[in-house]
């Protein structure tokens, strides 16, 4: 019963994910995440904590720690942007570690700016056999020991930035399609099939100018199995401060109420994600996002600017 209840949760998870890696609600927040080429976007440093607990309720339920930080570096002429990241991903026995790093390429084009990126990663990827109980002994499907193994993959991405008005992008992620051998012996291996992202945004502008409505939607596939999210959160950016409020749906899984505030480049966000496929309201998924952004537009007209008074 044991066995059938850790496969059966195994199997709802895939299905909710839709592929390997976790799917964020936040997905307005995660740019450099998403794509690497989102990569410096911004004048600023970039860090931000990230944990998610799916499937409230579930023994072994699924769990997500990221921790993403990213900034730009000022050369003559072109931007580029840097960035690097850490993911901790638990399922049941499965535990998934990923160490990211990521640079793109800014370039200015038709008002706007273009970008491309790229991602080198280190996966860890492990299984705890002891955590399982079978119904048959020595089953060779399962291995019964905690095992482990390393393999490197790629993310590529592209990007277009059009002022602060709209955004559109692509990303391959997995793109190696790597197979992590797992054990001493090498006889369980993960083979992991690229996932293809497209994203984009757009930030409505209303009469209160203090107010506006930013819109965001993604799709994810690996040609197999597919997860589609939208958002649109309500703005207020105050003299000190800035608030939001807003929902998420993602078509045959969940919707989500998501909630925020920025003050003095602190951020944090909050959403929680109901899912629509039998499961109760109360084993939805809880996710807070903890950021902070820091200007480092060191050519910024009248920045560190100081007179000098010589004294003779």
């Amino acid at each position: 019963m044991k066995r059938l209840l850790w496969i059966g949760m195994f199997i709802v998870t895939l299905t909710t994910r839709a592929q390997f890696d976790a799917a964020f609600t936040n997905i307005w927040a995660l740019q450099s995440f998403h794509n690497p080429a989102a990569a410096g976007l911004d004048s600023k440093l970039n860090v931000q904590g990230v944990y998610s607990l799916q499937m409230l309720g579930f023994e072994g339920a699924p769990s997500t720690m990221l921790i993403n930080a990213d900034m730009p570096l000022f050369f003559i002429g072109p931007k580029h942007g840097v960035g690097m990241a850490f993911t901790n991903d638990a399922i049941g026995a499965f535990s998934n570690k990923k160490i990211q790093l990521q640079y793109a390429y800014h370039h200015k084009l038709w008002g706007g700016r273009a970008s491309i990126g790229v991602r080198p990663a280190l996966l860890m990827i492990g299984f705890n056999g002891s955590k399982i109980d079978l119904a048959e002994p020595g089953d060779p499907a399962f291995a019964t020991s905690d095992v482990k193994g390393n393999s490197f993959d790629l993310d590529v991405g592209l990007r277009y930035t059009y002022k602060k008005l709209w955004y559109a992008g692509a990303s391959a992620i997995h793109v190696l399609g790597p197979t992590t051998k797992l054990g001493d012996d090498k006889t369980h291996e993960v083979s992991i099939d690229p996932t293809f992202i497209l994203q984009g945004g757009y930030n409505l502008a209303l009469r209160h100018p203090r107010y506006k409505i930013a819109m965001d939607a993604m799709l994810r596939s690996d040609l197999q199995n597919w997860r589609g999210d939208i958002d649109a959160r309500l703005l207020y950016d105050g003299e000190k401060h800035k608030l939001y409020g807003g929902l998420m749906y993602s078509p045959t899984i969940s919707v989500g109420l998501l909630l925020g505030f920025d003050f003095h480049g602190i951020n944090i966000g909050y959403s929680y994600e109901v899912y629509t496929g039998g499961i109760g309201a109360l084993n939805g998924t809880h996710e807070i996002v903890i950021g902070y952004q820091h200007d480092l537009d060191v050519f910024k007209k009248g920045k560190n600017l100081h007179k000098a008074v010589r004294i003779l």
